[in-house]
């Protein structure tokens, strides 16, 4: 798989970030209906950690010298398997969607070798209306590993909140107590150490993740009696569309199917609600045995979009 004649690849470096995201947001566009990057996005892309730009990276360019394909490695933690994302544009450029993969793919082999691996697995999202790539991917021996479901609910209609059980309590987070912060990640970390994928993340590494956040009030914890027994944690990444985002949901097994998760969900709402959010998403990964889908659908949200997860094991380079 080459590139068409005329066409030509270079390494990005920051100065390109307004023609990056030109194509990110046709592509988002055309695979979920609208753009889902902004330009620090895209710079702390090429910024981020365990990532060169020089290596990790490839811009694609047709004959007019326009931007048309982006392709990047993320793994910035890294251990574990690597994310390869292949940007194009859609009218333009989805012929030279394989070949940008094909490089990435060569650059997961050597990373594989540089860390010392037999081997690396990586991951492409594919999303509904993109079969074209689903084709390249399935043709270059990728396979299907999960489905994500993205729901939401708008909430200009949302109901009040309704009294929880008695023993269950929802309080915003406390984020000047490092304490509180410690036990919203052993909340976490313990709620999804049993699924698939999860991959273990120190208490230290995570709070250097989050960063310094500015709405820790959309943040909460759910008390049993007490006792901390969830964790819900917000992100900004719908705000462009006007939405509140729940990045993760988590209740301790043994207080599972006692209405905390609920609790927790109708707090979050609210809270959106108040800020003048219009509606609330958040994703579900369909192979996690803990997924509570009905949950989800009894406080309103509802499937809108799903993404599938194709994975391939490349060798290291020179094995």
């Amino acid at each position: 798989m080459t590139l068409p004649a005329g066409w030509t690849t270079r390494r990005p470096t920051l100065d390109d970030v307004p023609a990056i995201l030109a194509v990110v947001h046709a592509a988002d566009t055309f695979a979920i209906g609208h753009p889902d990057f902004d330009a620090e996005d895209v710079a702390a892309s090429l910024t981020a950690p365990h990532f060169d730009p020089t290596r990790d990276s490839w811009l694609a360019i047709d004959p007019d010298d326009t931007v048309v394909g982006w392709a990047t490695v993320d793994n910035p933690t890294a251990v574990g398997r690597e994310f390869v994302e292949v940007y194009v544009d859609p009218v333009r450029a989805a012929v030279v969607r394989a070949p940008l993969l094909l490089r990435q793919l060569d650059r997961v082999a050597e990373r594989a070798a540089e860390r010392g691996l037999p081997s690396l697995t990586v991951r492409c999202a594919v999303f509904a209306p993109e079969h074209d790539w689903e084709h390249a991917l399935r043709g270059l021996g990728f396979t299907l590993v999960k489905r994500y479901v993205r729901m939401s609910r708008p909430l200009d209609d949302l109901p009040d909140e309704p009294a929880g059980p008695s023993a269950v309590t929802v309080r915003p987070v406390r984020p000047d107590d490092e304490a509180d912060l410690v036990e919203f990640h052993r909340i976490y970390e313990a709620a999804f150490g049993d699924t698939p994928d999860h991959e273990p993340l120190s208490h230290e590494r995570w709070r250097a993740r989050i960063g310094d956040l500015t709405a820790w009030d959309e943040w909460f914890v759910a008390e049993v009696d007490g006792v901390p027994v969830g964790a819900l944690q917000s992100s900004d990444q719908a705000l462009d569309q006007q939405s509140g985002w729940v990045k993760s949901l988590s209740v301790l097994s043994a207080y599972r199917r006692r209405g905390v998760g609920a609790a927790l969900l109708r707090r979050a709402f609210a809270r959106y609600a108040e800020k003048g959010r219009r509606a609330v998403g958040l994703g579900v990964d369909l192979t996690n045995p803990t997924a509570p889908l009905s949950l989800y659908r009894s406080v309103g949200l509802r499937e809108t979009q799903w993404t599938d997860m194709y994975e391939l094991s490349v060798p290291a380079a020179g094995v």
